[in-house]
């Protein structure tokens, strides 16, 4: 038996303006048929074969995320620039073992990391 990503998936309040952000920030492209209720981005031409989706849902999110993305730049700095000039949000700096990175959050206020 073998076990592989499908999706990355968010539940959100506004599926199409997360998926509007997320392909900003990752050059993904939205899939035809987007809707405040459901949207995607399409994985094509990436280095990431799975699918990123956003389901609407009722509740708002209300704690720190358990699982949560690291995305890397060559860039860390001008990414994080980037990445708020989008509308995200800059949390913390942090550095450990010779590493450093910044949490930020989306627009909906999911925990990102960027190393």
């Amino acid at each position: 038996m073998s076990i592989a990503l499908h999706s990355i998936t968010f539940d959100c309040h506004d599926a199409l303006s997360q998926a509007t952000f997320w392909a900003a920030a990752t050059g993904h492209q939205i899939a035809a048929g987007a809707t405040v209720e459901f949207a995607s981005l399409a994985p094509g031409g990436s280095s990431t074969p799975e699918t990123w989706m956003f389901i609407q849902v009722p509740e708002g999110k209300s704690t720190k995320n358990r699982m949560h993305l690291d995305l890397r730049s060559d860039d860390r700095t001008g990414e994080v620039t980037r990445l708020v000039a989008l509308g995200a949000s800059l949390v913390a700096e942090h550095t450990e073992g010779g590493t450093t990175w910044n949490v930020l959050t989306d627009p909906e206020g999911n925990e990102f990391c960027v190393v």
